[in-house]
């Protein structure tokens, strides 16, 4: 099985990130316009504007349309609950942090993992499971899942990344996946679904993951405080360090405005 240097995925989670950033700019230009047309659940790259802050973001699939993949990016619209979930593509010194932080909130949480996170901090794994957190399936080697037409080639990477985590915990890796870069395809849907998988996105993010560049506490706030809604599911990256040092302060103020957080195991049931 590949060994990739913590060096080497570093690198390749950067660049991955990168391609993320139009899209989290995206919200806010978006911010006071009108809401968007969703389009079919076939577009390849995940997206959200905020035409008015405190409410849903519109994604570019509608809810209904993902619900039949079993893919969802809100949860229960209908109570004051956040989903919280972390992408870890490697250990950069602070999710050991961040888990202190959920511990003093009592607050689940999902970390969507690949290949080099488990391989290069397999005690930080086995203390999210060890500590009630879904560690979700963020593939083996967080590759652009929308170019992979072929089912085995998609299966492979699911499987790969599972195997790893019952190889280094004993225990079966919970079904759920997030696609790399948030591309994906009704295809991939449909594949994730199959291999019993529930396909996780987001309603709310912001540009978090450039480790030489962190936003400051401020900027945070400004994007994760009058945009969080009911049934949010909330993506921030393992990697920053800014995420680490406000997140106890974060999780307070979401706790002072009257929100509780919830694990992915409580999200509605597919229709």
């Amino acid at each position: 099985m590949l060994r990739l240097s913590r060096a080497l995925g570093a690198a390749v989670l950067a660049l991955a990130c990168a391609l993320l950033v139009w899209r989290v700019s995206g919200q806010d230009a978006s911010l006071s316009a009108s809401a968007p047309a969703a389009v079919p659940a076939s577009t390849d790259n995940w997206g959200l504007s905020f035409p008015v802050e405190g409410q849903s973001p519109v994604g570019n699939a509608t809810v209904e349309e993902l619900a039949q993949y079993d893919t969802w990016y809100l949860g229960d619209t209908s109570q004051k609950v956040i989903y919280l979930t972390f992408d870890c593509g490697y250990e950069n010194g602070y999710t050991e942090s961040i888990l202190d932080t959920l511990k003093k909130h009592n607050a689940p949480a999902a970390f969507f993992v690949v290949g080099n996170m488990i391989e290069t901090a397999p005690d930080i794994i086995r203390r999210m499971a060890a500590e009630g957190h879904i560690v979700g399936n963020h593939t083996y080697h967080h590759p652009d899942m929308s170019s992979i037409a072929d089912q085995s080639a998609f299966q492979k990477e699911l499987d790969s990344l599972a195997a790893l985590y019952q190889e280094t915990t004993g225990e079966e890796l919970p079904r759920y996946y997030r696609p790399p870069q948030g591309k994906y395809n009704t295809e991939n849907l449909r594949q994730a679904k199959a291999l019993g998988y529930r396909t996780v996105l987001w309603s709310l993010a912001y540009v978090d993951w450039y480790v030489d560049d962190q936003p400051t506490a401020e900027q945070a706030y400004a994007k994760l405080l009058p945009r969080i809604h009911d049934g949010a599911i909330v993506l921030l990256h393992s990697t920053s360090r800014t995420n680490a040092e406000i997140l106890d302060d974060l999780l307070t103020k979401w706790e002072d405005m009257g929100y509780t957080f919830a694990s992915l195991d409580q999200l509605p049931a597919a229709q």
